[in-house]
């Protein structure tokens, strides 16, 4: 090899037309790993294979093809840029180290791909969000999901499933795309108890669950990954459908490529099933509201719940007044005690982990109300959550009882045997009653009935003076004197007829201080 190949900025190799490598310089024996002793022996011993063995196919037939071409070399963990050139004499191969720039070619190539997909995946989602907004129905949802999911040419299909009544088991409710007999697989493995998906799972945890690839996660049934493998399934995520503490469901999507959900599709993918649990609670509560009837199920608590300690502390009687949800897991219960002093209740309520705070509203000779500012998994929580409405609540000394009213469809059985499951609660009767329909001007009416003269006025005068407006077009003061009354008469009134509204419209009892 002359001077100017050898001390070439590129490695150079020089073999003879049967393949047998006679010369090669410095930079060609970094790059390929080789030593002086290589020459005389064959490139196809000697030089590193790659999967298209490309060199070693140059000088296959009659004589050397010359070519150039770039491969990788998993040995060398490289990508090497070839060039073979032919004289009759010998032949010259020019090595380069492409590595750098390939990679830095494939992450563009991938930051295109995700862009794409990302645009895609954020059409779809936003489609499915949509329609979320009008669903009706746990199987309209399901339906919505899968059929936007599966007909997305990102993923191969997608299912969604729900929580089987009295166990933690999964029914399938919906699937869409081409599921094959990697489906098959995952419903044969739902009935396998020595088996447990990513579904599974992710409805146990309340969190997303991913494999990607399929094969090489622990957590995914053989019988699973085998037949995605046959169906070039690659990759899956389980995202369950959640809403506050309660988990109703779970969506599964798979798709062909090993790495096929990005962080950003899983916290998008996290905002569907969030979004999808919301929707299944609004469906459950739309059912409710509209009902022309109503099933009232009525449960005995145990010892366990937060209220029924509360009792067995204060050895008194405690009566959930009302209850508001405060953030995905907390309530605000306003609950009222007989013959205990209120400020007994903060003392008590300091040894009960789900309490988190509370604060003294009323208090009178016999008791008061107080306000618990509740945390974590309670069944008050979970029973909203699925769409149902707590109408009475009472403990006493360490035992209560619970009324909850729900619409009287499949959910009833359903919602008695998850919060029997999840809880320290045994569903003991269950009553249907016709609901009364009233319209707006009965519902006027009513009101007319329960207001004073005196209050109507007061209400009527702040309501067109712009008292409730904000910023106020008139303050107390100034709708005071177009009364001709006093300020504090004014607010007396106002709280009084305010308080008939809420009454009215939050179906409870007139409050026994302002009758008059």
């Amino acid at each position: 090899m002359d001077d100017r190949l050898q001390n070439a900025p590129v490695g150079v190799l020089v073999a003879s037309l049967d393949g047998t490598l006679t010369a090669l310089n410095e930079v060609a024996q970094s790059l390929v790993d080789l030593t002086d002793d290589a020459t005389g022996s064959p490139l196809a011993e000697i030089f590193p294979r790659s999967v298209e063995d490309s060199l070693l196919v140059a000088f296959e037939g009659d004589s050397v093809t010359e070519t150039s071409f770039q491969e990788y070399y998993p040995e060398l963990e490289r990508w090497l840029d070839i060039s073979v050139a032919a004289t009759d004499e010998d032949v010259t191969i020019y090595l380069q180290d492409v590595t750098q720039q390939k990679r830095y070619e494939q992450s563009i190539e991938q930051l295109r791909t995700e862009r794409k997909r990302t645009a895609v995946i954020e059409d779809v989602l936003s489609e499915i969000l949509a329609e979320l907004v009008g669903a009706t129905s746990r199987e309209e949802i399901a339906e919505t999901i899968c059929r936007s999911l599966g007909d997305a040419d990102i993923y191969e299909f997608a299912w969604v499933g729900e929580r089987e009544i009295g166990s933690d088991d999964l029914v399938i409710h919906a699937v869409g795309g081409d599921a094959d007999e990697t489906f098959v697989a995952i419903r044969d493995a739902l009935d396998d108890d020595t088996a447990r998906t990513l579904e599974e799972r992710a409805v146990k945890s309340g969190h997303l669950q991913s494999a990607q690839p399929l094969a090489d996660n622990p957590r995914v049934p053989e019988s699973v990954w085998t037949a995605g493998f046959a169906d070039g399934v690659q990759s899956a995520l389980a995202i369950p459908l959640v809403y506050g503490s309660n988990v109703h469901g779970v969506v599964g999507v798979y798709a062909a490529g090993t790495e096929a959900f990005s962080d950003r599709e899983r916290t998008t993918f996290k905002t569907l099933g969030e979004v999808a649990g919301f929707a299944v609670t609004a469906a459950r509560n739309r059912n409710l509201l509209l009902s022309d009837t109503v099933a009232e199920l009525t449960f005995e608590v145990g010892d366990s719940s937060f209220l029924s300690q509360l009792s067995q502390s204060l050895d008194s009687t405690v009566l959930l007044e009302g209850m508001v949800p405060h953030g995905d897991d907390a309530l605000l219960c306003f609950v009222s005690v007989e013959d205990t002093d209120v400020e007994a209740v903060e003392d008590a309520a300091a040894g009960i982990e789900e309490i988190v705070d509370t604060r003294t509203v009323r208090e009178s000779e016999s008791g008061g109300t107080v306000e618990l500012t509740i945390q974590g998994s309670t069944p008050l929580l979970a029973i909203s959550s699925l769409g149902g409405t707590v109408r009475r609540a009472n403990f006493e000394s360490g035992t209560g009882q619970i009324v909850v009213e729900l619409p009287p469809d499949g959910d009833v059985r359903r919602i008695a045997d998850t919060v029997s499951r999840d809880y320290d609660m045994e569903f003991v009767a269950k009553e249907e009653r016709e609901r009364s329909v009233t319209t707006a001007r009965e519902f006027r009416d009513a009101l007319n009935d329960r207001l004073t003269e005196r209050q109507r006025t007061v209400l009527q005068t702040a309501y067109l003076a712009d008292y409730f407006e904000s910023p106020r077009g008139s303050n107390a003061e100034e709708v005071a004197a177009s009364l001709n009354i006093t300020g504090s008469t004014l607010l007396h009134h106002l709280r009084a007829g305010q308080r008939k509204l809420l009454d009215a419209y939050l179906d409870e009892a007139p409050h026994p201080s302002e009758e008059h």
